[in-house]
């Protein structure tokens, strides 16, 4: 196999409100921490360790702009995209890594009738307007002959 893949699957949950950057040219970028567990049995005391990986989340534009509106804190949700370090300088200017999740995709699997909304009342379908996100516009086709 001569190609690479970068691609990174994570079930969670949020460790604290996504939190929006505006650009000026009209764009945005939504930032989260995103907690997985891992728990297993100690074989020799039988006690269940949990430990908990926490990721950095990255999402743009209306994607962004979609998990601010309907995630918060706590909920559970699946993440698709590949791993980015970006390096920078701190204040003593010394060099620093971050790691982060640039999110290409998404579903809710936190359920939102349990909330305050009453449970026959219609939530949007997230992931159908993910996926409309990611998705070219089509073009109209012309009835002109050339």
């Amino acid at each position: 196999m001569s190609g690479t893949l970068n691609k990174v699957m994570l079930i969670g949950h949020l460790g604290d409100e996504v939190k929006m950057h505006y650009f000026e040219g009209g764009g945005c970028i939504g930032r989260f921490p995103l907690a997985t567990n891992e728990t297993y049995t100690n074989k020799t005391t039988n006690e269940r360790i949990t430990n908990t990986e926490w990721h950095n989340v990255v999402v743009r534009n209306k994607a962004a702009e979609i998990c601010e509106k309907y995630l918060t804190k706590g909920d559970k949700v699946y993440i698709e995209g590949r791993i980015k370090t970006r390096k920078w300088q701190d204040d003593k200017g010394q060099d620093r890594y971050s790691t982060e999740i640039q999110c290409s995709e998404f579903t809710f699997l936190t359920t939102k009738a349990e909330g305050s909304a009453p449970a026959n009342t219609s939530q949007p379908n997230v992931a159908q307007q993910q996926n409309a996100v990611n998705e070219p516009v089509a073009e109209e086709p012309d009835d002109l002959p050339f």
